[in-house]
């Protein structure tokens, strides 16, 4: 392979790539001015799928025994509820708050499930207690930013938040999947993200005034075929989904996890920077610079503290 014969520091300046490449997402979706929400995080479902889908034909013609069991199309079918609720919601929020409020609460989800983990029955041990603490205090502080001359608004934070906890379901899910029913990554990833493009599609139409098909192509569910549209979900799919999402699934096998879960958590950082860089304006106002490290740092902890439970889990398997 490619990777064993390059230095030791490769994986980890792929890792840098990928994270970047990711981290753009939300300043580019932002840029899409004109197009509603929903229809836009259905163009990117849409987009990804056809990038997914050459592994799908390959695994189910030469990896795996053909498509899952139909014991697991339930899970999958939820799954793709989950991924689209995740989109929907965080893209909507970039429409309603500040780029860099957006990525912070969007990339919350190690809180939401310490909050979870009495529910199903996982021991919530002293580093998921602090924090989760702490980030949900750089959250209340955070927050405080609401009103005035601000971006920030409450609606569009929550919103975001929703984005986090429905990640969690799709990331459970997929965990399940992939690790005890050993389904084949794009078997699994390619179904989940064409279902979630048509339940956005469906939720377009009922709550934006979209359709299948319109003269104007930021109300039709195949405009992003437009050639002025076209080339901003190219990027979509091909940057932070292809060089993003896949290059981190790949370089998983020489990085351990725990140093890209944390990596990634800097995404609001990166992506807030790179939104100043295309738009040469970024507000970031006094109670976001106390509460957003304190986020960050809430995050890592949890992340830390979880990474401790795996390791343990590995050593009496």
């Amino acid at each position: 392979m490619l990777l064993d014969r390059v230095p030791r520091a490769g994986p980890y300046a792929l890792l840098a790539i990928a994270l970047v490449a990711v981290s753009s997402a939300g300043a580019v979706l932002q840029q899409m001015e004109g197009v509603p929400p929903l229809l836009k995080a259905s163009w990117r479902m849409y987009g990804t799928s056809i990038v997914l889908l050459p592994g799908f034909f390959y695994q189910w013609y030469h990896v795996s025994d053909g498509l899952p069991p139909r014991k697991d199309w339930f899970l999958i079918c939820l799954s793709s509820l989950f991924l689209a609720l995740h989109f929907g919601s965080w893209i909507w929020s970039l429409d309603n708050t500040s780029l860099v409020h957006s990525l912070l609460f969007v990339t919350s989800h190690p809180l939401v499930v310490v909050a979870l983990m009495p529910i199903i029955g996982a021991s919530v041990r002293r580093g998921h207690f602090y924090g989760a603490l702490i980030g949900f205090i750089g959250a209340s502080i955070a927050l405080m930013e609401i009103g005035g001359n601000s971006e920030v608004t409450l609606i569009g934070d929550a919103a975001a938040f929703v984005g986090a906890v429905t990640v969690v379901g799709y990331l459970m899910i997929g965990r399940h999947l992939r690790a005890t029913r050993e389904t084949p990554v794009f078997i699994y990833a390619f179904p989940v993200t064409l279902m979630a493009g048509l339940l956005l599609t469906i939720g377009s139409v009922s709550l934006e005034g979209t359709g299948l098909s319109s003269t104007t192509p930021e109300l039709s569910a195949f405009g992003w075929l437009d050639a002025v549209w076209l080339p901003w979900i190219a990027y979509l799919s091909i940057g932070p989904g292809l060089c993003g999402h896949t290059v981190i699934n790949t370089i998983l096998r020489w990085v351990s996890p725990i140093v890209v879960s944390v990596a990634l958590l800097f995404e609001p950082v990166i992506g807030g920077t790179i939104g100043w860089i295309i738009t040469g304006e970024a507000y970031l106002g006094p109670w976001t610079l106390v509460g957003g490290p304190l986020m960050l740092l809430g995050a890592i902890l949890v992340t830390l503290e979880e990474s401790k439970n795996d390791s343990s889990a590995d050593t009496h398997s």
